[in-house]
């Protein structure tokens, strides 16, 4: 057993990373998509998208042939809409609540139909907003990721100059360093972040990290207000004997590395395991057949019940051949040599609900063993506490604390997204940043 790249031919790795879900390629197909909606008053679709699109009113338009129209409904809502159409778990949003389902029918492909309009307008670049005339108010953001992104656009559209600051060398977020590649390519993040700051008022400087190259305080003096969007980024601790081991990896520098570096040049294991089963385990136990490795087993310490990832993310993982392991939690990592050997796991039986209301995990004392050369942690992310700590905001355990128009308890500090929920899903931090820019506009206009 060995980790190492290179492992698959040039074409093998392009067909593993080729788009998951292929795009109508012609416009007969999307309208005979969009012909089968019947248009319900008051959507269910629309009142399970969190920024709550008017997904009969953009349908409608792609079946009269007005993509134009039908994009813009969509960017109105939700000017990250290509992206959410690539990576939303529709199957319990939109596409979830379509009235087919309970009709026993196939609900309408709401994602696809979007997908369509979205990528269109993004490889057209069309002006589809104006940008009112400055105000002279200057806002900072921090963070170009979806939530950073959404508040920017937002607040640039009615006159407030903004300016981004972001840690990476590109703009996008979690689209573009945190997602499995074969959802989403690094070329379509960067259009879809050049669109978005195409409207004009929003200057962006990279490789600027809060806490390093700029301050709050900073910002704070400069600009009219703040907004922070700096997500999480932290992967949690299995706090186990031999995480130290090579061959150990978080998943979030997993996927990273993948999405800025070659596929051949990406190493992983014959024998991987991956430890969770949330969205970005999926991500990084997929991948990781995808790029060569001859077996990769999940562990999950709950049953199927609890499991936090969808079905349709699970059925993936099967599909590439992953192995799962219910109940079962990693106890210790054994090496030879200073790398990863085998990781021995406890077997877990459910007790009492906890705080999530999931039953928590309970140790039977009984263990197994596993051979492995690999082992991939995604047992979650933790908020920047210590960042948000020394910048005097009032937290939770690293979670900025809001109030309802997005205020922190710093005068004119605004937060959204993942910074303050902990991870949630990239619609959720776009509608965050749409409340964050409402909630400044309104401090910077009393």
């Amino acid at each position: 057993m060995s980790i190492q790249n290179n492992r698959l031919s040039p074409q093998e790795f392009e067909n593993n990373f080729s788009d998951i879900h292929p795009p109508f390629e012609h416009i007969e197909g999307a309208v005979i998509e969009a012909n089968r909606c019947l248009s319900c008053y008051d959507a269910p679709c629309t009142k399970l998208c969190p920024t709550s699109i008017d997904v009969p009113l953009f349908i409608k338009q792609i079946s009269s042939g007005n993509i134009k129209g039908s994009a813009k409904t969509i960017f109105s809502s939700n000017i990250m809409g290509g992206a959410c159409s690539k990576v939303c778990p529709v199957e319990k949003l939109c596409e979830g609540a379509c009235v087919y389902n309970l009709l026993q029918e196939k609900p309408i492909s709401i994602a696809k139909l979007q997908r369509y309009s979205t990528e269109k307008a993004i490889a057209g670049k069309w002006k589809l907003f104006n940008r009112k005339p400055s105000i002279g108010k200057k806002v900072a953001v921090v963070g170009a990721g979806p939530a950073g992104l959404a508040c920017a656009h937002a607040l640039s559209l009615q006159g407030v100059d903004v300016t981004i600051f972001e840690k990476e060398e590109k703009g996008g977020g979690l689209m573009t360093y945190g997602v499995a590649a074969y959802k989403v390519t690094p070329e379509f993040c960067k259009n879809e972040v050049d669109y978005i700051l195409s409207v004009g008022g929003i200057d962006i400087h990279y490789k600027k990290a809060l806490g390093t190259d700029i301050t709050l305080p900073e910002l704070q003096q400069k600009y009219d207000a703040v907004f922070l969007g700096i997500g999480v980024g932290i992967a949690r601790r299995l706090d186990i004997p031999g995480e130290e081991l090579e061959g150990v990896e978080d998943a979030i520098s997993f996927i990273y590395n993948l999405r800025t570096t070659d596929f051949s040049k990406t190493p992983v294991g014959d024998k991987v395991a991956v430890i969770g089963m949330g969205m970005t385990a999926i991500d990084a136990a997929t991948q990781s057949k995808r790029l060569g490795a001859k077996e990769v087993t999940m562990i999950y310490r709950r049953t199927e019940n609890e499991k936090p990832c969808t079905d349709v993310e699970l059925d993936l993982a099967k599909l590439d051949g992953c192995s799962i392991v219910w109940l079962a939690n990693p106890k210790e990592i054994i090496g030879e040599n200073g790398k990863v050997k085998k990781l021995v796991c406890s077997k877990m039986k459910l007790g009492e609900p906890d705080a999530s209301g999931r039953r928590a995990p309970v140790d039977t004392g009984e263990t197994f063993t596993i051979d492995v050369d690999m082992v991939i942690k995604a047992a979650g992310q933790i908020p920047f506490e210590e960042l948000v700590s020394k910048s005097s905001l009032e937290n939770k355990s690293g979670k900025i604390s809001i109030n309802k128009k997005s205020e922190t308890t710093l005068k004119g500090v605004f937060a959204g997204g993942d910074a303050v929920n902990g991870g949630k899903e990239v619609v959720d931090a776009v509608q965050a940043g749409k409340d964050g820019a409402k909630g400044i506009l309104e401090y910077l206009t009393s």
